[in-house]
């Protein structure tokens, strides 16, 4: 018996964006139980391309992730009896060849996650409608988050805005049912051999996995980071988190020079691997008692609130959630600029805030304590627009998602939903004395301040000359002197937020 004869569709097409993988995979889940033929794709999206640098981790991370998708598209294939299955790959805007690749294969339906970023929604209507123009079905469904959109609503049917009651309702909800896996294997017989090259539409299209370079990108220094990419790189990190850290989450997360995190949050950003996978392991560990695992899932929560923020909440793209916010004067001109530039170069004189952008330059990844020293300095010490620096760390994270980023951005600049008071601010010296005691950290990504004593290293311009002597440190040549004083700076900062309190 032909396990796919009643089947919907003669031939289905999964669009990948988000979720570059093949296990427990929604979209393509759906695609190989309606239709009797099923083929991947991933579009290289010259619509967000052409805006990038040519030397982009990101997109050199999506490339390698994408021949680990292929792989194992190849392997569930074969293993299914279907030579020649394999993930087929176009460069152009995605409103365009998506469509004409879809033509070109006859499918009936095209298959895709949701994503609820402005761009994605207003490209994903403009798809849909050049696709049912052509008789084709845009089908999406959920697959990034564990609970979307109007999922987890207050009792009066409202989006939450706070995020306390918003986890509650959220933990009140969840259960095995909506964190089990979609057994795409079950199904896999219904994948279809890519179709050789003069079957695709002209243009820019690949029976396989191009290469930085025909895309039009060069290499960075990703393979020199420790960052594996692909299904298989976040099955390793997964691995050694929970082998090794995840009870130890809560005591070791706020350590930047300690091995705490998952480092997940790239893998989680481009779909590498499946969050119900993530919180299904933190949700059963933190029923049977482990305080860590109960850590690492409020802030796979988080990720739904902001998400579910950003769908019920667009106009947080470049405005505050808390439109009163919108009234503050944010400092500007030559001087405003120089300060801004001192901040994405590291060179605030402050050595954690310097440290966590020099990490943030080298890397692409930025510990989450120090996001938080980091974007409140920019927006409380210097009076600095926060969208200036979630415009910063939106072309510099290589973890960089729409929601997470404006949330955090508007969390530390006290505009958002649920954020901190705007008179709660983070003394830079404090934070790094706590959260980096012996200056590891710092002395990584600042080795002109390695010899300094532990004392001295988080606050250089308070050590006596001998010290500095001692140490080969000379200030303002060697490493800046702050470029503000932070007590004057706070007291700025609470006179610029009065506007806003005092027009309640």
């Amino acid at each position: 018996m032909n396990p796919t004869a009643e089947r919907e569709l003669d031939a289905a097409l999964v669009w990948l964006r988000r979720d570059l993988r093949v296990d427990d995979h929604a979209a393509l889940y759906h695609a190989l139980r309606a239709a009797r033929r099923v083929w991947c794709a991933f579009v290289f999206d010259t619509a967000i391309l052409d805006a990038l640098p040519r030397a982009d981790r990101r997109v050199e991370f999506i490339r390698d992730s994408l021949v680990g998708v292929d792989a194992e598209l190849r392997a569930l294939g074969a293993s299914h009896g279907v030579d020649g299955a394999g993930l087929l790959v176009a460069h152009g805007r995605a409103a365009d060849v998506l469509p004409a690749l879809a033509d070109a294969l006859h499918v009936q339906g095209v298959y895709a996650s949701h994503d609820d970023d402005p761009y994605a929604l207003a490209r994903d209507a403009q798809v849909r409608g050049r696709l049912s123009e052509l008789g084709i079905a845009l089908h999406t469904s959920k697959d990034h988050v564990i609970f979307e959109r109007d999922e987890v609503l207050t009792q009066g049917g409202s989006p939450f805005s706070v995020f306390t009651p918003y986890k509650n309702a959220w933990l009140a909800k969840v259960d095995p049912f909506y964190l089990r896996a979609y057994p795409v294997a079950k199904y896999a017989a219904a994948l279809a051999p890519r179709p050789a090259p003069p079957a695709l539409p002209t243009g820019r299209v690949w029976a396989g996995v191009p290469t930085l370079a025909e895309i039009g990108f060069e290499p960075t220094n990703l393979h020199q980071l420790r960052l594996p990419t692909g299904p298989a790189g976040a099955a390793e990190l997964l691995d050694d988190f929970l082998a090794e850290r995840i009870d130890r989450y809560r005591e070791t997360r706020d350590y930047p020079a300690v091995k705490g995190p998952s480092y997940l949050s790239t893998h989680l950003r481009f779909g590498t691997v499946s969050i119900r996978r993530l919180a299904r392991e933190a949700w059963q560990r933190a029923q049977a008692g482990s305080a860590g695992a109960q850590g690492w899932l409020s802030e796979l929560i988080w990720r739904d609130f902001y998400h579910q923020i950003l769908y019920h909440h667009p106009h947080v793209v470049g405005h505050a959630f808390r439109r009163e916010y919108d009234r503050i004067h944010w400092e500007h001109g030559r001087h405003a600029d120089e300060h801004f530039a001192a901040w994405c170069e590291g060179r605030t004189g402050y050595p954690l805030v310097d440290a966590a952008m020099h990490q943030l330059a080298q890397t692409g990844y930025m510990h989450n304590r120090l996001r938080m020293v980091s974007a409140s300095f920019l927006t409380k010490d210097l009076g600095i627009d926060w969208r200036r620096g979630e415009a910063w760390f939106a072309e510099k994270l290589n973890d960089f998602d729409l929601a997470a980023n404006n949330g955090g951005w508007q969390w530390a600049a006290s505009t958002g939903c649920d954020a901190q008071p705007y008179f709660r601010i983070f003394n830079p010296v404090a934070q790094s004395e706590k959260f980096d005691p012996e200056g590891r950290f710092i002395r990584r990504y600042l080795p002109q301040l390695a010899k300094l004593p532990d004392k001295l290293i988080h606050a250089p311009w308070l050590a006596k000359p001998a010290d500095l002597d001692a140490a080969g440190v000379r200030l303002g040549v060697d490493y800046p002197r702050p470029i503000v004083d932070h007590a004057a700076a706070r007291e700025k900062t609470l006179q610029r937020y009065a506007v806003v309190k005092a027009r309640r």
